[in-house]
């Protein structure tokens, strides 16, 4: 296929071409999942793509500190502990990047005395064969030393739910990858806002609503670049819009020209992970991610050597997401297991001590340099302008236990009731 104006396709942006040429405008969620997830030419499906770190398209907490995972690994054994400490119990991750923070979960379980001998197993849900082979890699002396087996899943439908272990659960940056639909509020219900070809003079289909009053949050602004690739809004309501304006009793009353992005994948996520600690056994889950206890409408966007990019720049070529909506998430899991949150990063992190174990690691430091890194670390972890008030903290334990910390005492800009 030759090029156009815009350039020569990518190998993603060939393969949505020849979509709506069969069957018309494509859905953000088809979209999502052919960026990402497309088995050759997928962003994550691609060993040459560094993804994470320095020399990636972004960093994450657990890239920046091993605080981060040492705390996220005291929650749940502390969990583990006020449940029932003489069942086993295994971890399972969501997502698990190059195995960072999983790593130094484990470094952790490995120092406690109450933990030794009770890990039973890894669970990593990881589709990507590049990814699997980076885990395996960091992970396998410390499954080694520690007798344990480590698992990998296509999905977390796979793993059986245990009724005599107590499953820990982590999903970190995990949600903002899945795909969603958006979808607008018009006369006739929720319309699908899909994706068509901007010069396509086939495409006779409405625009969007262009006003963002009506919109529920503000994109992060950008200047506009010619695209490819334009909205379009459906002519009437589809099967897949009707039923997602259905998903949340917070949708119902909402007026016309009201956008939402609502992600049929997470509500399964979610649900799956409220079926794996709903067990005899018990467990408990933290999900970590940027977003709100809210909807959005316009949150969609596109990273390239950790800058913003235009949302249709270079499909397969970048790391797209979306803002968690944290409230669907609770509905989603809410007759299963009992919610808490979400909470600032950096309300989390401090409750659980951030301060005190940075000045640890401070104080055994072997150089300055590496001092400083400590506390650069830290502080990046819950700067109140950064990633401590973006990414924000929900905790999901079994049913019956009613003030879980550090979410029992702790109230925050998370909690929006729109």
């Amino acid at each position: 296929m030759s090029g156009d104006s815009f350039g020569p396709p990518t190998d993603v942006e060939k393969i949505m071409l020849d979509s709506v040429k069969a069957t018309g405008p494509i859905s953000f969620s088809t979209f999502m999942q052919l960026s990402l997830g497309h088995p050759t030419h997928g962003y994550y499906m691609k060993p040459e793509h560094a993804v994470f770190g320095t020399q990636g398209d972004f960093i994450t907490s657990p890239e920046i500190s091993q605080m981060f995972g040492e705390l996220v690994a005291l929650w749940m054994i502390k969990q583990w502990m006020d449940t029932n400490v003489k069942v086993s119990f295994r971890v399972v991750e969501l997502g698990p990047g190059r195995g960072t923070l999983m790593d130094d979960v484990l470094r952790v379980l490995k120092q406690l005395p109450a933990a030794r001998g009770k890990l039973k197993s890894i669970h990593l849900v990881e589709s990507s064969a590049t990814m699997r082979a980076l885990q395996e890699g960091r992970l396998r002396k410390a499954s080694q030393e520690g007798n344990f087996q480590i698992m990998w899943h296509d999905a977390i439908e796979e793993i059986e739910p245990e009724e005599d272990v107590f499953t820990m659960l982590v999903a970190h940056e995990f949600f903002d990858a899945l795909p969603v639909n958006v979808i607008e509020r018009t006369q006739q219900g929720w319309n699908e806002v899909l994706i068509a070809p901007s010069s396509d003079p086939s495409i006779r289909y409405t625009m969007p609503s262009s006003d963002s009053s009506q919109n529920l949050d503000s994109p992060p602004k950008m200047h506009e670049t010619p695209s490819r690739w334009t909205r379009v809004l459906s002519p009437t309501p589809t099967a897949s819009s009707t039923l997602l304006g259905l998903a949340s009793p917070r949708f119902f009353s909402l007026p016309v020209g009201t956008r939402l992005e609502v992600s049929r994948a997470s509500m399964n996520q979610a649900r799956g992970i409220g079926k794996l600690i709903n067990t005899k056994g018990g467990g408990c889950a933290l999900v970590v991610d940027y977003g709100a206890d809210r909807a959005f409408g316009d949150s969609l966007r596109a990273f390239k050597k950790h800058k913003i990019v235009d949302i249709f720049c270079s499909p397969g070529e970048c790391d797209v997401t979306t803002n968690v909506d944290f409230a669907l998430l609770k509905e989603s899991m809410a007759d299963l297991v009992s919610t808490h949150g979400p909470i600032s990063q950096r309300n989390f992190l401090t409750c659980m001590g951030i301060e005190i174990r940075a000045a640890a690691l401070m104080r055994s430091a072997s150089s300055l340099e590496r001092k400083k890194a400590i506390e650069d670390g830290a502080n990046r972890l819950i700067d109140p302008c950064g990633m401590g008030e973006q990414y924000k903290v929900l905790g999901a334990v079994a049913k019956g236990r009613d003030e879980i910390w550090p979410f029992a005492v702790t109230q925050d800009s998370a909690q929006q009731p729109i």
